[in-house]
């Protein structure tokens, strides 16, 4: 049997499978299929300082090869996940991380201040908001304002940095350097990339929000690519994500460049897919006489 263990930013996981944020909520509902201690770690449902409802519905379509959401960071607040949902994840034997979202600096830098007294064990901080008292533009548009995000957030913990990156921009290399620049000690991307569907019957978009989140299949080869140009790009861990499904798209990503990946839209279709990466993974280790999975980040040969 391989070593799956991998480290991201000094923290160790027993394998590198993450469920993202907002595809798995924080466990409760699989763990009467699996325990999620099979699992490396969770990446948590989207958190922001208080509670909110989301987007009206409908709010989730179907798409060739994926599905687009817009379901807007419905959630319960920082401190319903502090009191109700983390002393649950602290006894599932899994690396605990915070998703931390907000549409302004200070909500950002409260939350995480809240955060660095428990046993939190990384914090993901989601820079796709709409920074409110810029124009609305996501922080993570801008090399100025996701460097002026992360470097608030930064010195309001101590606890290891993950930045998750948005796809919609021009250049997502030099956001992450300047991320890098500003403290993260890793980075997490892509997240969804912006589409929209319409009803030819209705005349009107599909979702109530007219646009959505794309994710699955259908952005993996976006996603290898930015993660392998990223990962050329910084120091930094990179963990992967976007339209991974199976054991042969996590290996990829990680040859790519990730030091773990995650895994969201694909599910929804499979809720053991997490599961069977897991195993997968180890197959194929085995099948190929690669005896410890961290080897594979970044082995890629280009031509």
């Amino acid at each position: 049997m391989a070593d799956l263990q991998v480290k991201v930013a000094g923290v160790t996981f027993k394998n590198p499978v993450i469920p993202a944020s907002g595809a798995y909520g924080f466990g409760r509902e699989y763990e009467c299929l699996y325990p999620l201690s099979e699992l490396g770690g969770i990446s948590c449902k989207g958190t922001t300082l208080n509670g909110q409802n989301g987007n009206p519905a409908p709010r989730v379509a179907e798409t060739p090869a994926g599905m687009l959401n817009s379901v807007g960071l419905q959630n319960a607040g920082i401190d319903h996940f502090i009191e109700a949902e983390l002393p649950y994840l602290e006894k599932q034997d899994l690396v605990v991380i915070a998703n931390v979202a907000g549409h302004t600096i200070e909500d950002c830098v409260e939350i995480a201040r809240r955060l660095e007294p428990t046993s939190t064990d990384m914090i993901e901080l989601n820079i796709s908001c709409p920074n409110v008292k810029q124009g609305g533009a996501a922080f993570g548009t801008s090399c100025q304002a996701a460097e002026e995000i992360t470097a608030a957030v930064r010195r309001a913990t101590t606890k290891p940095l993950m930045v998750k990156l948005s796809p919609n921009v021009t250049s997502i290399t030099d956001i992450a350097k300047a991320v890098e620049a500003a403290g993260a000690d890793a980075v997490s991307l892509i997240n969804t990339l912006l589409g929209m569907r319409i009803d030819i019957n209705t005349r009107r978009p599909i979702l109530k929000n007219n646009v959505g989140g794309l994710s699955g299949p259908a952005v993996f080869p976006v996603a290898v690519r930015m993660v392998w140009q990223v990962a050329n790009a910084v120091n930094i861990p990179v963990v992967g994500m976007g339209g991974i499904a199976t054991a042969k798209d996590a290996i990829e990503m990680m040859m790519a460049g990730a030091s773990a990946i995650q895994m969201g839209a694909a599910i929804f279709a499979d809720p053991y897919a997490p599961v069977k990466v897991v195993r997968g993974m180890n197959e194929w280790c085995d099948a190929h006489g690669v005896a410890r999975i961290a080897d594979l980040t970044g082995s890629v040969q280009p031509w």
